[in-house]
């Protein structure tokens, strides 16, 4: 079975040491657009984050914003498990032969 390494662009990634090694093991290297935060799934989950925790928010100190952040994070598979479904799922609307 083939393996496909989804990455985002970072330029270390790029690198001809990192090809070349994935190459070699037969490892697929799949490049995501440059800017495609909808196809990151740690981006989604950050702006739940920043909505749940942020918006409309103010916190007198850092311990408290760091606080509310990891609290969220905690609820993730809980209180927040309904929201999140259809917001980190991995199915991606595709468009195929689409001249721009």
């Amino acid at each position: 079975m083939p393996i496909t390494v989804v990455l985002d662009n970072a330029r270390y990634q790029h690198c001809h040491f990192i090809k070349q090694l994935a190459a070699d093991l037969r490892i697929e290297l799949l490049f995501l657009p440059p800017y495609s935060p909808n196809l990151n799934l740690i981006e989604r989950l950050w702006k739940f984050v920043k909505k749940q925790c942020l918006y409309s928010q103010y916190y007198e100190k850092f311990a408290d914003f760091r606080q509310a952040i990891e609290d969220c994070l905690a609820d993730v598979s809980g209180t927040f498990k309904d929201q999140l479904a259809s917001l980190l799922t991995l199915n991606f609307q595709t468009f195929e032969n689409v001249s721009l």
